[in-house]
């Protein structure tokens, strides 16, 4: 056997032992007991948990995260804001400096970690900021479990980011990403980000929680109240259980979430509905004038759960809580934190979606967003701008729901700011380049999509996609694996374009040669994404005729499309710049043409795309 046969082998067997194997995930359960010091702002917690390792490796260290360690000066979330100034988060800073900086000592978020043990045995334990590593007594052997023991205090920081003290509006403490969570592991190692402001990523986990506070306070969070008729706000008829310290003791349970996230305030109202074939939804916020769409807002958030239940896959879990906290709106497992106080109820509800719509994107289909924020984010802007269409009908109609995030993004680019969909989430350079790519291009991904394979086939692909993998953890290679499945076509080039590049899109027409019998129209291909490309006519006599021009990447063509019928011309060739198109009508019976007049396509310069012929 020749030595370069050898090679080959080599190299096929490493390629071929490196592809992913049989799907697994991790299994965590907490269980802890929270004493909360509010008019400190500390509390003291007392874990147990129970980790199942299912993957086929065995583990000598674990890593948990620290969230709240991020909030102080000097933080490596602090030298990241400044380092940007004005091109990062304007949540984070003022006038280009970090809000960090200036925390004070007494308000710094701190989770002083006093003891880890396994199976009753104590741990070494390094914190490196918000990220905690643990060497093991025993390795954690695959398909086996372990029970960590572990015993801190925290200090809840100034109100900078999604959690914390005294928010805006004036609600005492949202306490979110707050216990020291173990990390994701997977087929890619362990999810160990370190936290500078972006998102979240960790296993699923059954909670049960018991927090201790003030008998005063109300707390709404993510998951079922195991006692509502021991402690305010739940129940008319409850009676208060204090102790010695007047203090009651807040019994919670969630199952299957990523995390548990809750927040407490004096002033809280509690208010429930239920959603027909649906969850149970709780609104916990400080009822006012200043919050007065709240109760305007339930019978769109009623139909909210309907749709998404009906088109993209059922809401699995029993409740969801809407609760005013945070600073602005961030998504946890069965409940978001939201600013309380809006403009109009059409804007409430819009925040109340998107927030809403994470549940599906973030929690059900718990995408990685430190890798991949675009699924998350993006996916959830889809279904924001889809279904605020069916709730609030614009005045006057669009084309379809996506044309102000397709002219946003047109804006966009002009700028030349734009970064890859593609990169880490906390590693973008520009606050606003980050949101464009995760957003924007996100949801025009799956409006691409549609455009490519068909509404219909795109509506397949999103309920199929949930089928398979709600729960779990899938990638885009799943996704696209089950798009290129039903619709037929090869699409892997639209999907390294479209989120690993900045490429953009920008077709043309650029000559029209009227015949007595027929006109030919010449198309041009002037940007860097090549593209199937819808072609239509408009009659004299009011009739739309739409000719499909294919890729030849995809191999195929779209079989059918909501947007209409569609006579189906030769391939482009994606080398080739130019297309000819002849098409039966002369100049007399035409009055209009152009590309694409559903306006679905990303074109850059839309200009060029359409002719009226007079």
């Amino acid at each position: 056997m020749n030595k370069g046969f050898i090679t080959i082998l080599t190299l096929l067997f490493s390629f071929l032992s490196a592809q992913k194997g049989p799907y697994y995930q991790q299994q965590a359960k907490y269980k802890m007991d929270i004493d909360v010091d509010a008019k400190n702002f500390t509390y003291n917690g007392n874990q147990t948990l129970t980790y199942t390792n299912n993957s086929p490796d065995e583990l000598n260290v674990v890593y948990f995260h620290l969230y709240w360690n991020a909030f102080k000066p000097g933080s490596m979330m602090d030298q990241r804001v400044a380092r940007q100034g004005k091109n990062g988060d304007s949540r984070l800073q003022k006038d280009g400096i970090s809000r960090l900086a200036s925390i004070p000592k007494e308000e710094e978020g701190a989770q002083n970690i006093h003891w880890i043990k396994q199976n009753g045995k104590d741990l070494k334990f390094e914190v490196q900021e918000t990220v905690m590593k643990v060497y093991l007594d025993s390795p954690i052997k695959p398909n086996t479990s372990t029970k960590f023991t572990m015993e801190w205090d925290a200090v809840i920081p100034m109100q900078i980011r999604r959690a914390g003290r005294n928010n805006s509006e004036g609600v005492d403490m949202t306490v979110t990403q707050w216990y020291p969570k173990i990390a994701e592991y997977d087929y890619d190692g362990w999810a160990t980000f370190d936290y500078v402001g972006r998102e979240f990523h960790a296993p699923f986990s059954d909670f049960e929680v018991n927090i201790k506070i003030d008998k005063d306070y109300v707390i709404g969070a993510g998951g079922t109240l195991e006692n509502p008729s021991e402690v305010k706000g739940y129940d008319p008829k409850a009676s208060l259980k204090a102790d010695k310290n007047n203090k009651v003791t807040w019994k919670w349970t969630a199952k299957n979430m990523l995390d548990f996230a809750w927040a407490a305030d004096r002033d809280y109202t509690v208010e429930s509905f239920v959603v027909l074939d649906g969850p149970k939804v709780y609104f916990v916020y400080q009822k006012s004038e200043k919050t007065k769409y709240w109760s305007e807002s339930k019978p769109y958030v009623t139909k909210f759960f309907q749709i998404m239940n009906a088109t993209y896959g059922r809401y699995v879990y029993p409740s969801y809580s809407f609760i005013q906290g945070g600073d602005g709106g961030m998504e946890y497992g069965m409940c978001t934190m939201i600013l309380g106080e809006a403009k109009s109820v059409d804007g409430l509800v819009g925040l109340m979606v998107h927030e809403g719509g994470h549940s599906w994107n973030q929690q059900i289909m718990a995408y990685n967003e430190s890798v991949r924020p675009w699924m998350d984010e993006g996916f959830t802007s889809y279904y924001d701008d889809s279904i605020m269409y069916q709730l609030f009908p614009p005045k006057t109609p669009k084309a379809n729901p996506f044309t102000a995030t397709l002219d946003r993004y047109r804006n966009f680019v002009k700028r030349g700011i734009e970064e890859p969909a593609g990169w880490l989430g906390d590693h973008h350079d520009n606050g606003t380049a980050y949101s464009f790519a995760s957003y924007y291009k996100g949801e025009l991904f799956l409006v691409q999509l549609g455009y490519i394979i068909g509404e219909q086939n795109l509506a397949l692909v999103m309920k199929e996609f949930y089928n398979q993998w709600h729960l779990k953890h899938p990638t885009d290679r799943d996704f696209m694996h089950i798009a290129q499945k039903i619709s037929g076509m090869d699409l892997k080039w639209f999907h390294h374009y479209w989120i690993n590049t900045t490429k953009t899109i920008d077709y043309a027409i650029k000559d029209i040669k009227y015949g007595e019998f027929a006109t030919t129209v010449t198309l041009e291909n002037k940007g860097s994404i090549p593209m199937p490309i819808d072609f239509s006519i408009l009659t004299t006599d009011k009739k739309v005729v739409n000719y499909q021009i294919p890729l030849n990447m995809t191999h195929t063509w779209k079989q059918k499309d909501i947007y209409g019928d569609f006579k189906t011309e030769a391939y482009w060739p994606w080398t080739q710049k130019e297309y000819t198109l002849t098409i039966p009508y002369n100049k007399s019976q035409i009055s209009a043409l152009g590309i694409d007049f559903s306006q679905r396509l990303a074109d850059v310069n839309l200009e060029d795309n359409l002719v009226e012929v007079k």
